[in-house]
């Protein structure tokens, strides 16, 4: 069995985007009366999107929705645009592991639940044009991680079959959602969640270091 896509999530995986998603929150909850949280707080609130972030940073109950969470949202929102790369940057290692893959004929694409306006124009300011044939976030027609329907529709895309893909994270949002697709799946030890999370998740494989996940094809 011969990868032919490698999926990637992008915050944690291909990215460390921690305090830049910490620092937007806090400037949110900050502007609208709420206590802030330690940076490294954050690591266990990201990965299933903006809206349950901001519904675990309020510490509310998810799916809450009132006037003052859209207006935690609409603050994000403003504080992200003008500031999403001020601290983020790729994984050591991460550009190689891209550029190997792409000299071995592997397409690479991105899958999100980063809102798709945040995803695409963070992507193209930290990588090389092209090195992605596909760039997804969160798309109003499609439903969060780990649902399947997104990372199912970027394999259509790319006219691929799940049995050559291989989808890598670094939550137990990313196992569960290659599990959904019945894809091959790898977690990362340097994101944001621990590799205890992973092994429960029941990953495939744990890559130490980018080059690693080269084993894996």
């Amino acid at each position: 069995m011969q990868t032919k896509l490698c999926i990637f999530d992008l915050d944690g995986t291909l990215i460390n985007s921690l305090y830049d998603l910490a620092d937007a929150m806090n400037y949110a909850l900050r502007k609208n009366n709420f206590p802030t949280h330690d940076r490294e707080k954050y690591r266990f609130m990201v990965g299933s999107g903006i809206s349950v972030l901001a519904d675990r940073a309020m510490v509310v109950p998810e799916g809450t929705d009132s006037d003052i969470k859209k207006s935690i949202l609409s603050d994000f929102d403003e504080y992200y645009h003008s500031h999403n790369t001020d601290l983020t940057r790729p994984y050591n290692g991460i550009p190689e592991l891209l550029k190997a893959l792409r000299a071995k004929g592997i397409q690479c694409a991105v899958l999100s639940n980063k809102p798709d306006k945040f995803a695409a124009g963070i992507v193209n300011s930290l990588f090389p044009t092209g090195t992605f044939s596909a760039i997804w976030g969160k798309r109003d027609d499609y439903p969060r991680k780990p649902d399947p329907a997104s990372v199912l529709a970027i394999i259509s895309q790319l006219n691929v079959i799940p049995d050559d893909c291989l989808y890598i994270g670094d939550s137990n949002v990313d196992i569960q959602t290659a599990k959904n697709a019945n894809l091959r799946n790898v977690g990362v030890s340097w994101g944001f969640r621990p590799v205890s999370e992973l092994l429960e998740a029941g990953a495939d494989f744990i890559a130490e270091i980018p080059s690693d996940i080269l084993t894996r094809l």
